[in-house]
């Protein structure tokens, strides 16, 4: 009789407890699902290329800011640019989708509206969405006023399609259509802005997303601040074998403002983390610091300004993140390559939102979460059609691995490197006896990468007929300059007006497949079959 007491004690305490544990199991679920999901502060430069940075091991450079963040974060130091220019990894930054699939392989293309971005993915999830500085992926003109339905899910707007004016910035403020100009140095005028937004929203209920776009250090270089300038002398600047005779007097002139653009844009992101720091948000926020591409600056006889190519100086960029949880990985090094797609599916991972089917860019959080720096993996780097100063340089399709660049063009291989015994890639190993093995093996997995897209690779023209592109004949590029500046019109140019050129989008008109074409001459709009096109209005 006592036994059976005391079994139904024992009992009722271990199904009381048991209840407890499942009331607890339950609170905990509901708390994880609704607690605040983390802010993201996605700072993106522009043209800084990998080796420009004191952590990289820059001699001469002075980031103190980025060097103290390096410290905190996850270091990606082979990331690269898919398209090492700015429209094209803006658009693949923000869709996780190669330029092959999105059609956006130049720059001064409009993004269309149909492709779903990171801040529509996060608005979708009670993010509230803010976005400063440059944008260029609208394609209706660099100064052209952009109405809400063009910025592709970004709510606060303070920014303009394209500009280099860093002493007088233009910009637009939200929904009022006048330009407006930063007051000061642009970096300066824009962290301070965004800083204001952080400290407002900083108590929110939702988390924000909040991109700084900032187009330092790009060209030109003399307009750097002064102060900064005057910290380099351009005699004791120190330039890399790779860089000619004939290109280093003028190399280190550039390098000097080059630098001073950097030093000073360092200073504005300090800002930017510290501010951070002071609004206690460190702990709920991921920070992202990047750069679209490279900078050429002298290198392998490339002159100063010039990217767009398959050298590692055109397509490494920085890449720093440092998210919530961050302990034992604070400073962690990840030698495997990244390259642009993978970014938005890697984020969308780190704060458990479901990654859209159609997203190309692997997922690496596990990676982030659990650096590896003997982990290596392919990342592919294209340039599809090179325009512009690069219009007679050829197309190519390349992987860099964790140790080596392998690149092809449509005439067959044109590059192999050992970057690790090689950092400066000036003996290329293609055609050498010894390396027959690692070519073939480097040559299979470029060709696995792109037959995971359906990417044939086919000739520079074939791409722009396929997407109905149309380049200046004289420049070799989109002509962006035939919009008028800030007024959100074309410019009246007699038979021939600008056209908005953008990725044709197939769409179902009736029972037929059909795509959207333009009349070049007139700026028709068509929808056009195999056997007819129908007029459906004027484009401009």
């Amino acid at each position: 009789m006592k036994i059976n007491t005391t079994f139904s004690i024992v009992l009722a305490v271990l199904i009381s407890l048991s209840s407890c544990n499942d009331v607890n199991k339950k609170e905990l679920t509901k708390d994880i699902e609704t607690r605040k999901k983390p802010n993201i502060v996605f700072i993106l430069t522009d043209q800084w290329r990998g080796s420009a940075l004191g952590y990289a091991g820059n001699p001469d450079v002075k980031t103190p800011h980025l060097d103290a963040f390096a410290k905190t974060s996850v270091n990606f130091t082979n990331a690269v640019s898919v398209t090492p220019v700015c429209t094209p990894h803006r658009a693949a930054l923000l869709t996780g989708k190669f330029p092959t699939t999105t059609g956006m392989f130049l720059n001064d293309l409009y993004l269309p509206s149909e492709e779903l971005c990171m801040a529509e993915i996060l608005k979708e999830e009670g993010y509230n969405t803010a976005y400063w500085g440059k944008w260029h992926l609208d394609g209706h003109g660099r100064s052209t006023y952009i109405p809400k339905e063009r910025r592709q899910g970004f709510d606060f707007w303070k920014a303009l399609e394209c500009s280099h004016n860093y002493t007088k910035m233009p910009y637009y403020d939200n929904e009022n259509t006048e330009l407006k100009h930063w007051g000061e140095y642009s970096p300066f005028a824009i962290v301070k802005d965004a800083n204001q937004y952080l400290t407002k929203h900083a108590n929110d209920e939702n988390p924000f997303l909040a991109f700084i776009s900032i187009a330092t250090p790009h060209y030109p270089h003399n307009s750097a601040p002064k102060k900064y300038k005057d910290m380099y002398s351009p005699d004791a600047l120190t330039l890399n074998p790779n860089v000619p005779e004939e290109f280093k007097e003028r190399s280190r002139k550039e390098l000097q403002g080059y630098y001073a653009h950097a030093t000073a844009t360092d200073e504005a992101i300090g800002k930017v983390i510290a501010k951070i720091k002071e609004l206690n948000l460190s702990d709920n926020t991921i920070i992202v610091f990047t750069a679209d591409h490279g900078e050429m600056m002298g290198a392998h006889g490339v002159k100063p300004f010039v990217k767009q190519l398959a050298w590692d100086e055109s397509i490494r960029v920085p890449f720093l993140i440092k998210y919530p949880g961050i302990d034992k990985q604070k400073g962690a090094v990840i030698n495997a390559p990244l390259t642009t797609p993978d970014i938005l599916p890697s984020l969308l991972s780190l704060i458990n939102i479901k990654i859209p089917d159609d997203i190309e860019g692997e997922n690496l959080s596990e990676l982030i979460k659990n650096p590896n720096p003997e982990f290596d993996r392919a990342a592919l780097v294209m340039n599809v059609a090179p325009f512009g100063s690069n219009y007679n340089d050829s197309p190519y399709r390349a992987i860099k691995t964790k140790q080596y660049t392998y690149a092809r063009t449509p005439k067959g291989p044109t590059m192999l490197f050992d970057n690790l015994r090689d950092p400066y890639q000036m003996h290329n190993l293609l055609g050498k006896s010894e390396f027959t093995e690692l070519q073939n093996e480097l040559d299979t997995k470029l060709n696995v990468a792109l037959k995971k897209l359906g990417d044939d690779f086919k000739t520079r023209e074939a791409y722009l007929k396929e997407w109905g592109y149309m380049l200046d004949e004289k420049k070799k590029a989109i002509p962006y300059w035939g919009f008028d500046e800030g007024k959100g019109v074309v410019k009246d140019l007699g038979k021939r007006r600008m056209d908005v050129q953008s990725p044709k989008k197939k769409i179902r008109y009736e029972k037929y497949d059909v795509d959207i074409c333009f009349c070049s001459e007139f700026s028709f709009m068509y929808l056009c079959t195999a056997s007819s096109a129908q007029y459906i209005g004027v484009l401009c």
